[in-house]
């Protein structure tokens, strides 16, 4: 029996009951395409590799004419909410004052990109990185964009790479106004046993 309330749009008339299976396929479309789009895939997988606990070798550069300064430290990495997120919490120095700091590494089905937020002792700002999958799927590749209170407006590189099941490395660059860029810090995470 066909519904005798009608809706009028587009000049075609549906039925209410017409109208309300449509929502409802609407709805399924909508509900299995964030099904989907929360589905850890591969490049979580990447994530995972670099779970665990890690001991740290670090060079930082205030100042590419001189040495770096080198510091150890550690980095507790695990895994949150199924396999979607990488959690780090890590230790170490700067100068010879203690550092702490946190940060949440993840990569969004739907934009493509891996997305890193940093935040620690050394400061009261959420540095926000991004960057799409590598070709060779073990690097990661991300950019941020930070005005500086000293040197100004700069673009930070991040790169990510799995070198083994027991060691990774990260290395950050910064380039400033004038195009110039210079290595800043480089991390090697060793498995700890």
């Amino acid at each position: 029996m066909i519904d005798p309330v009608f809706i009028f749009r587009g000049g075609v008339m549906e039925t209410v009951k017409e109208k309300k299976q449509a929502g409802k396929n609407e709805m399924q479309t909508m509900m299995e395409a964030y099904e989907k789009l929360a589905t850890p895939g591969e490049p979580h997988k990447l994530l995972a590799k670099m779970e665990g606990v890690w001991i740290t070798k670090s060079k930082m550069w205030m100042d590419p004419s001189m040495p770096p300064e080198e510091s150890t430290g550690t980095t507790d990495n695990k895994m949150l909410y199924s396999g979607r997120f990488l959690h780090m919490e890590y230790t170490d120095s700067m100068r010879g004052t203690p550092v702490a700091g946190m940060v949440i590494m993840g990569y969004d089905n739907h934009t493509k990109k891996y997305i890193t937020a940093s935040l620690g002792s050394m400061g009261t700002g959420i540095f926000m990185f991004e960057g799409p999958e590598s070709a060779d799927g073990m690097t990661i590749i991300q950019e941020n964009h930070y005005n500086e209170p000293v040197m100004g407006p700069m673009t930070y590189r991040a790169v990510t790479k799995i070198v083994d099941e027991n060691t990774y490395t990260f290395e950050m660059t910064g380039m400033d106004k004038s195009g110039k860029e210079m290595k800043m810090m480089e991390t090697t995470y060793i498995r700890k046993k």
